[in-house]
This record gives C-alpha cells, structure tokens and sequence, in this order.
C-alpha cells in the first residue's frame, strides 16, 4: 500500500466515527449555538486529549501481536466485520430516520466545552469500541506502513476530520443553519455507510 493509498484508506474509514451523530456531537450544537467556532475547536482538543493516548497504547499493545499471522487475520476479520455491520446499520438508521432536526432540549451545559470533549469522548462506550475494532485495522496498517511513525500519520489523517468537523458544525450552529436532518447529510450517511461496506469486505478478504 503506497501513502496515497494509506491516507485515503484511514480518511474514508474515519468519515464513519467522525460524521455519525451522538452525545458529543448533540452537546456540542448546544454550546456551538451560543459560541460558535471555537466551542467545535476546544471540544475536538478535548477528544483530541483522550483519544491519542488510546491510540498510542493500542498501537504499542499491537507492536509484538501484529507480527503473529493468526493475530493480524483475527484484527483484520473483526475490524472488516466491524465495518461492514456499521456501514449497514448506518445506512439503515439513516433511511429509515425522518428528517426531523430537532436538538435535544437541555436548559444548560454547565462544564466548559474542553471538559465536555473530554468527558463525553471517555465516557462514550461506543467510542471506544470503535478503536477496539475498526480503529485496530487502521493502527495495524499504520503499524506495517511505517512503525509508530506510520501511527502518527495514521492519526493526523483521522484527527483532522474531527477538527473541521466539530468546528465547522460549531460555526453553522451559531449561524442557525441546521445540518442533522437535512438531505445532504442523510446521502452523505449513506453514501458513507456504502464505502464502508466495501472497505470492511476488502479487510475481511485480505484477512484470509
């Protein structure tokens, strides 16, 4: 796998835990109204604080076990199958969901946005599962590309959707202009959910 081909891989898979909504994203609407663009950035260096330490740790607890043939099939059959039942349950939840564009009403976010990016990255269940699974390809490609450096470029071409992301949905929030809900992030989800599909069959089969 040249670079090219390496940086779009982990682009592509990022789209899936970076564009899905949850309590990150909800809270962030809520402080993004009130604050706009630099509420996205601090609540991205508040993920941002949580998840490259996880990064850093998978990736060191994988350097001896990824040299085991039966261990990288096993990552790479639980990462493909990962994908592919993400990506369907994406596109399922997303055509099946109306478009309603209503934020969950909260009188009040008392913690700073940096705390809440913290706490809601740590305390998301599913968050960390997606590193578990999906996440564990990618450090394993980043592992066989380039080390630990090929980590950090692993992570560079993730984290940066995260910070355009959070940051851009803060400004729109702020404008009033309304994102969750609309045609054109519901086709996004979906034609998301149908990359990672592909992805997660392509994983699977070079498992094998």
């Amino acid at each position: 796998m040249n670079l090219i081909d390496f940086v779009l891989t982990v682009i592509a898979v990022t789209a899936s835990g970076a564009l899905a909504p949850g309590p990150l994203t909800f809270a962030l609407l809520m402080h993004g109204s009130k604050e706009g663009a630099r509420s996205g950035f601090l609540f991205a260096i508040g993920h941002t604080l949580v998840e490259f330490p996880l990064v850093l740790a998978l990736a060191f607890g994988m350097l001896a076990a990824t040299s085991q043939p039966f261990v990288k099939s096993l990552i790479g059959i639980l990462g493909g199958a990962g994908l592919v039942a993400f990506g369907a349950f994406q596109i399922f939840k997303t055509a099946t969901r109306g478009s309603s564009n209503q934020t969950p009403r909260r009188r009040s976010l008392p913690a700073g946005s940096l705390m809440l990016g913290l706490a809601l990255t740590g305390l998301n269940p599913y968050f960390i599962l997606w590193w578990l699974t999906i996440g564990s390809v990618l450090i394993m490609q980043a592992l066989a590309f380039g080390a630990l450096l090929g980590v950090i470029l692993m992570y560079i071409s993730h984290v940066w959707m995260d910070y355009a992301f959070l940051t851009g949905l803060a400004h729109f929030a702020r404008k009033g202009v309304k994102i969750f809900g609309s045609k054109y992030y519901r086709g996004s989800l979906i034609a998301v959910g149908i990359i990672l599909i592909c992805y997660g069959i392509m994983f699977v089969l070079a498992a094998f």
